[in-house]
């Protein structure tokens, strides 16, 4: 286990007070964050999963023995708190698409469905610094993509032990003899898991892993722009121009996607003039390109929170557009430092 900061102290000697723990723990928040968002696909219950955390790890201060990290501790007490926490809700994962639904064509008809828990994303301004604390020897997965929406959905349709070790061997970098110990169970029981978590993801992606994203560049800054001038240009032809011919739609909570460029275009037809107007704000989610769209309404000047958009590039154009919608879509708005309305 990497980067530990220095030991806690150990039994036998004196506990530490409030203050220095904090100042000892708090520079893996944002990791640990991440860390159970990527468990549960959840922005919220991470949020509450970290704090659980923290709580437990100051609780039982006075049982760190002091011969692991600091960090590996806090991971033992997260991964744990996370796995209990799929244990008690009725769902063990969350959904950018309903399995088994066809993608629709022309006007949306399956939802919103409230009672399906959709998988979140989570703010750029939330990422620990991508460059520090570098994974282990044992990493599989880039860190820039090991934070996709995309694959962050992909893992969420493995088994929760099957998720935690994937997690921690192929993400962090963990050995399989450290994931066994935190995990329980032997390092040949890790590996199996591994093995049929890695043949789950290698069956959903053609090259057995999400698409790799490489730095931001100039063409990615580029189509950016011209997405956000399509919407405020309120031009559907100059959206649609700027998706590949296999692009791919979602928009939570609603069950609709859409697959192909004209079949978006078939669907945007349908709901393009419910609005006087729109206004786009660039933001980022998943360590990708994101835009907050507030919208007018006819008769209303106040541009109000309308979705916020996760946008996938390929070769210059958009591969996955992922929409938040509706209510979820309005509540993002604040877990992004966003306004309900545009000043």
């Amino acid at each position: 286990m990497t980067d530990a900061p220095g030991p806690l102290e150990p039994l036998g000697r004196p506990i530490l007070d409030r203050p220095a723990f904090e100042r000892l723990t708090a520079a893996h928040r944002r990791e640990l964050k991440l860390h159970c968002y990527r468990m549960m696909g959840s922005l919220h219950e991470a949020d509450d999963l970290v704090q659980d955390t923290f709580l437990r790890a100051w609780r039982g201060r006075s049982q760190f023995d002091g011969r692991g990290s600091v960090r590996g501790w806090l991971y033992t007490i997260a991964t744990n708190s996370c796995l209990n926490a799929i244990k008690a809700r009725s769902t063990a994962h969350r959904i950018l698409q309903q399995p088994e639904r066809s993608p629709s064509s022309g006007r949306a008809t399956g939802g919103p469905a409230a009672e399906l828990t959709w998988l979140e994303p989570y703010p750029d301004a939330e990422l620990p610094d991508l460059v520090d604390g570098e994974p282990g020897p044992e990493t599989r997965y880039e860190t820039r993509e090991a934070v996709q929406l995309a694959f962050v959905a992909a893992i969420q349709l493995l088994p929760p032990r099957q998720r935690a070790a994937l997690l921690l061997c192929d993400v962090l970098g963990w050995s399989g003899v450290e994931t066994a110990q935190l995990l329980g169970g032997s390092t040949a029981s890790i590996n199996s898991a591994l093995q049929r978590a890695r043949a789950t993801l290698g069956a959903r992606y053609p090259q057995g892993r999400p698409l790799q994203r490489s730095q931001p560049n100039r063409q990615e800054a580029q189509l950016l722009e011209r997405y956000m001038q399509a919407w405020q240009a309120a031009s559907l032809d100059g959206l649609i121009e700027l998706l590949r011919e296999d692009a791919t739609y979602h928009m939570p909570p609603w069950r609709d996607w859409y697959r192909g460029r004209e079949a978006i275009r078939g669907f945007f037809e349908t709901v393009w003039g419910n609005f006087a107007g729109y206004h786009a704000v660039a933001t980022g989610a998943n360590g990708q390109p994101a835009v907050a769209v507030y919208a007018r309404r006819h008769q209303d000047p106040v541009w109000r929170a309308q979705s916020l958009h996760v946008i996938e590039a390929a070769d210059d154009r958009i591969a996955l557009l992922t929409v938040y919608v509706g209510p979820l879509g309005q509540d993002l708005f604040k877990a992004f430092a966003l306004p309900p309305v545009w000043p």
